[in-house]
């Protein structure tokens, strides 16, 4: 990025809404005009002015809106204290009208439990968060322990030979448990590595995550990287997060009941007939669908794959047919050499295909924990990044010796806010997350893992409910001819 820079802004930076949210950005010839005419340009936030410009070096031109309307009354927040209570107060006028007071009791409710998101407030929260991150790089955060992956790639060489082993002895489903348990144990690396936080070097991480990732596991790396750092960009946001858009199986959010769009995929997640009665049940298909999670991963490692998104260029460019002969050869290997060489029966092949993949529910069931029970609230701009990250995840307790059945994953706040501190780090510094915290008054959430699941589960039926009283809505209006709605 830094062949792009033009200038540095000095002093604090005002966030602005970006085109895709609904700020406008002026282009570059108009800027220039603007200055040979005289005009005086600066930087904002200021959500009253209707056009915003930039630095005294031109780097930003911005109109800033939110994106969500934020109504200063909050006593009428009394009785929505969640999806739940939203569901039970609202009033029947119209579907659309229902949904936006769905979503704005949630906005309503962040902005009454976490702290103001007024400039000198979340300026302090940024001027903090910015002294403990120099404290995380003095204190040698960033720095791998690489005696750590010695310690893992014992028990990866363990699973992967017990795999062999029973398989060898005949012992399907028990082979299968093992390969499985393999792949969730050995994905923990390739996530560090999709973080460059092993070496810190992109082009070893990127082969070391190619390697575990596309060979080991037939999931692109390429594809898991471009699809995460974006989650970690905008998370929880219902239109720019891939991994909370799940429709028509999943929502955890009321601004899917309206069609949505994107902007990841550049489509349209439709409300239609099947989502509304896939959304009754999803509280029940939870679990059963994360079971077989792992072969929508392939799907979407193909479609990055065969993308343009995935066309690398300068250095890199190396890493789309590589990853494309790490898939082939992963095939080749397990359907081939293992499904089809070892396995003489279709029935035992069909059971260990299965087995193998259900084994790695764990995996699935650790990654949503930590963000599909948190709000998916829009505060605009003017939010601080630590303070959106905080507010959007969610840590699971466990104690340190079951750390390595969780991979690290466990400390998902810790990691939002330093995503490429080594895993084996996160347990020490949660100690100064939770410090600053306390000092900037942002709730920490964590929650036990059996808590943990059932607010998740809770979640699911929070929004399923008011889908229900929706549909109902809906079908009356449509009935009596209401609002229009025929």
């Amino acid at each position: 990025m830094t062949r792009y820079r033009i200038g540095r802004v000095e002093g604090h930076w005002t966030n602005f809404t970006p085109p895709i949210q609904g700020g406008v950005f002026r282009k570059e010839k108009e800027i220039y005009h603007s200055l040979d005419n005289g005009q005086a340009i600066e930087a904002s936030g200021d959500e009253s002015s209707s056009d915003e410009a930039a630095s005294d070096s031109g780097i930003s031109i911005a109109s800033s809106k939110t994106s969500v309307e934020l109504d200063e009354d909050l006593t009428s927040l009394s009785e929505s204290k969640d999806l739940g209570d939203a569901a039970n107060t609202i009033q029947d006028k119209s579907v659309a009208d229902h949904i936006g007071k769905a979503v704005q009791a949630e906005v309503d409710d962040d902005r009454l439990h976490y702290p103001s998101l007024d400039a000198e407030t979340q300026r302090d929260i940024a001027v903090k968060f910015k002294a403990l991150h120099e404290r995380v790089r003095a204190e040698g955060f960033y720095d791998c322990r690489f005696s750590e992956y010695g310690k893992e790639m014992i028990r990866y060489a363990i699973l992967f030979g017990l795999f062999a082993y029973c398989l060898h002895r005949g012992w399907i489903v028990a082979s299968a448990c093992f390969l499985g348990t393999f792949w969730q144990q050995i994905m923990f690396t390739a996530h560090d590595a999709g973080h460059r936080a092993i070496t810190h070097n992109i082009i070893y991480d990127t082969l070391i995550g190619i390697f575990i990732g596309d060979f080991c596991c037939g999931l692109s790396i390429g594809w898991w990287k471009s699809s995460h750092n974006v989650h970690h960009l905008v998370t929880n946001s219902p239109e720019h997060d891939p991994d909370i858009q799940n429709v028509p199986l999943f929502s955890t959010s009321p601004s899917y009941f309206k069609s949505i769009r994107s902007s990841y995929y550049g489509s349209v997640f439709p409300w239609d007939k099947a989502a509304e009665v896939a959304i009754r049940y999803q509280k029940y298909t939870y679990y059963p669908v994360m079971a077989i999670a792992r072969f929508n991963l392939y799907f979407l490692s193909w479609l990055h794959l065969a993308s343009p998104r995935a066309d690398t260029k300068s250095f890199m460019a190396w890493t789309r047919p590589t990853e494309v002969c790490a898939i082939a050869l992963y095939t080749f290997w397990y359907y081939k050499l293992l499904l089809y060489d070892c396995i003489p029966t279709w029935y035992g092949r069909g059971l260990f295909l299965l087995v193998s993949h259900v084994a790695t529910l764990p995996l699935h069931i650790q990654i949503t924990l930590s963000h599909w029970g948190t709000s998916t609230a829009d505060l605009g701009p003017a939010e601080s990044f630590a303070m959106k990250q905080l507010r959007t995840t969610m840590d699971i307790a466990c104690p340190a010796w079951l750390d390595f059945v969780h991979g690290g994953l466990q400390f998902q706040a810790v990691h939002h806010l330093f995503p490429r501190v080594p895993r084996h780090n996160l347990r020490r510094l949660q100690k100064l997350v939770r410090e600053f915290s306390a000092e900037t008054g942002i709730k920490y959430q964590i929650k036990g893992f059996v808590a943990a699941n059932e607010h998740v589960l809770g979640r699911l039926d929070d929004v399923t409910q008011l889908a229900k009283l929706l549909a109902e809505c809906q079908a009356h209006m449509a009935k009596t001819g209401e609002s229009g709605l025929h």
